[in-house]
Order: C-alpha cells, then structure tokens, then sequence
C-alpha cells in the first residue's frame, strides 16, 4: 500500500498536469523518464525525491509547496498519523478528467488573490452542504 504522503503528492502532480492538459509523456518527455514512471508517481507507488520533485514543479509551472497545499487539513487517518490502514486522500479522482471539473480548476487558479481563492472554496463547500442537507 503507498504511503499517505506519497499517495497525496501523486495525486497533486495528476491534477496540475491534467489542469494544464498535458501528458503523462509530454511530463514525462520534459523530465527524461518513461511515462510508466509518470503513472507510479502518481498512484503514489514509486517516491518522488526531493530532486525530481523540484523538476517536477518546474515543468507543471508551480512551487514546491503545491504538492503539499491541502495535505494539513486531511484527517489524521488519511495522513498515516494512525496505525489503521490510510483513506485516500481524494476519492474522486475519475472525475478530476471531466471537463467540468478542469474549467473549474482553470477559473479558480486564475484568480491571484489568495484570500479571494480561500473565500470561493468556503462558498463552494456551503454550497455542497446546502445540497447534501437538501438531498440534491
């Protein structure tokens, strides 16, 4: 079973690379490693070291500390902080390919101001709790 952190990381490098449409050989071309690496990465199955993970960051466009925005605020299990088995960390992630949810990503990320990002994601998580309540 891959590692919490691992499994987290691989999942931030298939969203940014899917958000900005590239391949798994396009990243994988730019970095000189096969495309079968590209997909270990990012089932969390092989680590990424620091190294290659700095390259990676250059070729998707994004600092370091992409890989690692969010991980904080998962539950303790997701994080490997207990010894029952991990959740993963984003239980959607065939839906992460839908057009839909790559516009929304695009328009998100293209708005600069940090705290007006943190504001639309505690609208869209009112919004989703709204739904859930309402049983839509």
């Amino acid at each position: 079973m891959p590692d919490p952190v691992d499994l987290y990381i691989g999942t931030r490098v298939k969203l940014r690379r899917t958000l900005i449409g590239m391949s798994q050989q396009a990243l994988g071309d730019a970095l000189g490693i096969t495309f079968q690496q590209i997909q270990k990465y990012e089932r969390g199955a092989n680590r990424i070291g620091a190294g290659r993970l700095r390259l990676i960051a250059g070729a998707l466009d994004v600092p370091l500390t992409y890989f690692f925005d969010g991980y904080n605020d998962l539950p303790p299990s997701a994080r490997g902080a207990l010894s029952e088995p991990p959740e993963v960390p984003f239980e959607h992630e065939q839906q992460l390919s839908q057009k839909e949810s790559i516009d929304l990503l695009k328009a998100y990320y293209e708005i600069k101001d940090p705290k007006l990002r943190r504001r639309v994601i505690d609208l869209i998580r009112a919004l989703a709790e709204t739904a859930r309540s309402a049983g839509a």
